[in-house]
């Protein structure tokens, strides 16, 4: 086990980690970048095959580099890892793979962050493990289905030949829920189970979206953000609850077949799930019923009752020298998006600057006055 003296320690090598990362190097600020993967954008080419971006590629770049397709296309899960590995390369960012946090705890003034690998003192850390954490959530009641049927949650799911013979169910009607059950039902009859989460009605890639995008950005960024009444009703909604279909419509699961309830999936009847009211005998289920956040490592009094860190635009007020980033709505609704990288990291970045200037203005008179 060794031990290392940084200024910050960013965890997490997605979009957020490295956006960070960036900014600190242009602020001639030290850091590392911890991951736990074997590569940069692995986070990325772990999701199934056939997910792409939701935004056009010319608002997915990272600050420094524009993505690298076409303006109005959009990008594969493999373009976003192949993006990421680039950029860390191009800007020689000090990325440390195979390395797995452990463990957050204060350490005098800053922070002792233990890995597999040996333990980091630090003044800052920055939390960027990810949008709405990386712990699938299943319900209770998946633990009381017949064994025999397939069960698999969105994060595991990568394409159809996965799945068994036989009918899917998919609980959960986002964004995701609804591309998986409209992939699935090309070859497998399916039920798609879940409150109607809306649908933004234009086709990604038509002319309409060319025009509304623009707009819908500005919404999201000036109107939908923690500063506005109608921005703080709106977190509450998307970190709990999922997002509207978007590239697959209403009308795309009805032409395919799938068939579509809105009720919940909250009862098993002799091993089978009930939907509707009524046990179906299904093959295979999907969960697509997100993520539950996960800081049991962070050992530190700065997580609420439900789950989300007590944060204002990725400061903790409660731990000097503790910050997060790629939070859902850490600033607006676009902090979600590869659109509102630039900005959220920015910030979160120029505070820890901030931090970093002030302990070493302190220690040098410390130092002087000895």
């Amino acid at each position: 086990m060794t031990s290392n003296q940084i200024e910050t320690v960013i965890i997490g090598a997605g979009q957020s980690g490295l956006a960070t990362a960036y900014h600190l190097q242009q602020r001639g600020h030290r850091c590392v970048v911890l991951d736990a993967a074997e590569r940069v954008g692995d986070g990325w080419r772990h999701q199934w095959d056939s997910l792409r971006l939701y935004s056009a590629a010319q608002y997915d770049g990272l600050p420094g580099l524009p993505f690298p397709a076409p303006r109005w296309s959009y990008p594969t899960k493999d373009q976003v890892a192949d993006y990421l590995e680039s950029y860390a390369r191009i800007f020689d960012l000090p990325v440390r793979l195979r390395t797995r946090v452990l463990a957050v705890e204060p350490d005098g003034e800053g922070y002792a962050v233990t890995t597999d690998a040996g333990e980091h003192h630090c003044d800052n850390v920055v939390v960027a493990t990810g949008t709405f954490g990386r712990t699938p959530f299943r319900p209770a009641i998946a633990d009381r289905l017949d064994p025999r049927i397939l069960q698999l949650h969105s994060s595991e799911y990568r394409r159809p030949s996965q799945l068994r013979a036989g009918p899917v169910l998919v609980v959960g009607a986002s964004h995701s829920g609804s591309d998986i059950a409209y992939e699935v039902a090309e070859d497998h009859p399916t039920i798609l189970a879940g409150r109607d989460c809306g649908q933004i009605p234009p086709r990604l890639d038509s002319r309409a979206m060319h025009v509304l995008f623009p707009l819908l950005l500005r919404v999201w960024n000036h109107l939908l953000n923690r500063r506005t009444p109608m921005g703080r009703k709106a977190m509450e909604h998307v970190r709990h609850h999922g997002g509207p279909m978007l590239r697959v419509k209403r009308a795309d699961l009805a032409a395919r077949g799938v068939e579509r309830v809105t009720s919940r999936v909250e009862e098993v009847h002799d091993g089978l799930p009930v939907v509707d009211a009524t046990p179906r005998e299904v093959s295979n289920v999907v969960w697509a019923t997100g993520f539950e956040q996960a800081f049991g490592w962070i050992h530190l009094p700065v997580i609420g009752e439900d789950g989300w860190p007590r944060e204002v635009r990725g400061v903790c007020p409660d731990a000097p020298g503790l910050f997060f980033c790629g939070l859902s709505f850490q600033f607006s609704f676009t902090s979600m998006l590869l659109a509102g990288v630039d900005r959220d990291t920015a910030y979160v970045a120029s505070r820890v600057a901030a931090r970093d200037d002030a302990l070493a203005h302190s220690r040098a008179g410390v130092a002087d006055a000895a």
